[in-house]
């Protein structure tokens, strides 16, 4: 059933856009349409995102890897699959079974380390946020690893008038934010340097911003960072217990009528635009091509940072972009009520819908000129 989500570059069907942009203006799934945008920076893309819909559920995946693409590839290909069949097994989709689904991406990806280790030392290093959206029987889903967010655009009465206002669904699992901080200091309270401020910003072990990721071993597994072949090619890390988690955050909430889309992006686009931003772009603006909007809109307010033009940040190339903005990947799901039927019998006409940007904007493109 998911068979259609393995092959990323087979199955974009999006619209190429010049340079490091990819982006599908719009695209309908069981409970509305869905718009979706990737912009590359780093080297090697290490976001990747997807959508796949079926007649009776939708589900969003972003995923910000770190250290490589490895990890955000692997997630890629596997986390649906775990979700589809343990919601199988279950009768549903859950809670429980979206923990067991992303337990289980966690574990494989761990044999797949301990295979390539010899080989491939750095893999240990690399890791992914994962940020997780399901829509099943207008029943929301939310789960994430990381600083990845979700957050939804809902309408409110306000003075006897109707605004659209953001309302944050995910948890920022990043040791900025104060609280995330004390719980990891609260879990290492022998390890005075277990979190440090450095180049800027708090780092766990000086390292890495996110607290929970898929990946990461070398943080989770002190016996991975006292490795000899690992120590090799990277410092060796003082670790007495796991640094990091891959214990998911987790909402779940019965679906309004007030709730009126979605938007499901990595934090390169949250750390140019604020929540409400982002929901007033959407709700202002029509649906096909928003999630290119919402991407250029990011793109524009990096280069107004460094005193640029937008036209000078397309311009750079993949890597040295990096210096100017993260990878920014975003979905937005918009969420028609009343329409939930028609789409249904629309739908059947496929039975399954399933969209994967591409593993490597670059790399895509030039494929295909």
């Amino acid at each position: 059933m998911l068979r259609s989500c393995m092959k990323p570059l087979e199955r974009c069907l999006g619209r190429r856009s010049d340079g490091l942009l990819w982006h599908m203006d719009l695209k309908p799934h069981a409970y509305g349409d869905y718009s979706i945008a990737v912009v590359q920076a780093n080297s090697s893309l290490e976001d990747q995102s997807q959508v796949y819909s079926s007649p009776s559920a939708t589900y969003v995946g972003v995923y910000d890897g770190h250290g490589g693409p490895e990890a955000s590839r692997f997630v890629n290909s596997h986390l649906f699959s775990f979700l589809h069949k343990f919601s199988s097994e279950h009768g549903g989709l859950s809670v429980e079974v979206i923990k067991k689904a992303f337990s289980a991406t966690e574990d494989e990806f761990l044999r797949l380390v301990k295979r390539n280790l010899s080989v491939q030392p750095n893999i240990a290093s690399v890791g992914s946020c994962c940020l997780l959206g399901a829509v099943v029987n207008n029943e929301l889903f939310v789960a994430n690893l990381g600083d990845s967010r979700a957050v939804l655009g809902r309408k409110v009465s306000v003075r006897k008038r109707e605004v659209v206002v953001a309302e944050r669904l995910s948890t920022d699992h990043n040791v900025s934010e104060v609280e995330v901080r004390r719980e990891v200091e609260a879990l290492h309270p022998d390890d005075s340097h277990i979190v440090v401020y450095s180049r800027g910003v708090w780092r766990i072990k000086g390292i890495i911003q996110v607290s929970r990721s898929i990946g990461d071993v070398y943080l989770k597994k002190p016996d991975f960072s006292r490795d000899p072949i690992y120590q090799q090619f990277v410092y060796p890390i003082s670790l007495k217990r796991p640094a990091m988690t891959a214990e998911p955050s987790v909402i779940q909430r019965k679906l309004e009528p007030e709730d009126l889309f979605l938007i499901f992006a990595s934090d390169g686009l949250w750390e140019q635009l604020s929540d409400q931003t982002v929901v007033e772009m959407v709700s202002k603006n029509s649906r096909t091509g928003i999630a290119k909007r919402l991407v250029t809109a990011a793109l524009q307010e990096a280069a107004r940072k460094r005193e640029l033009r937008y036209s000078d940040i397309k311009n750079i190339e993949k890597g040295i972009r990096r210096h100017f903005h993260d990878d920014i990947s975003v979905v937005v799901m918009y969420l028609d009520h009343n329409k939930h039927n028609g789409d249904v019998v629309r739908l059947k006409q496929s039975a399954v819908s399933c969209t994967n940007a591409p593993a490597d904007i670059y790399s895509f493109n030039a494929e295909s000129t």
